[in-house]
């Protein structure tokens, strides 16, 4: 009986890291793409801005 109470020690140990490690996948899912999309978004902001763009519109007056 003392070999069966060893195991269950061992095993709830490796389901606390599984769910630690989970966690941490999870958050990195769901944080990562927000950082990525706003790290680019920000550089197109900064670089539409340096260079305005300008239309020349024709006006045919009758």
């Amino acid at each position: 009986m003392n070999s069966n109470s060893q195991s269950a020690n061992t095993d709830t140990s490796s389901h606390r890291f599984a769910d630690i490690v989970g966690t941490i996948i999870a958050m990195l899912t769901l944080t990562l793409p927000l950082f990525v999309i706003a790290h680019y978004s920000a550089n197109t902001v900064e670089n539409t801005n340096q260079q305005p763009i300008t239309y020349n519109l024709r006006r045919d007056i009758d």
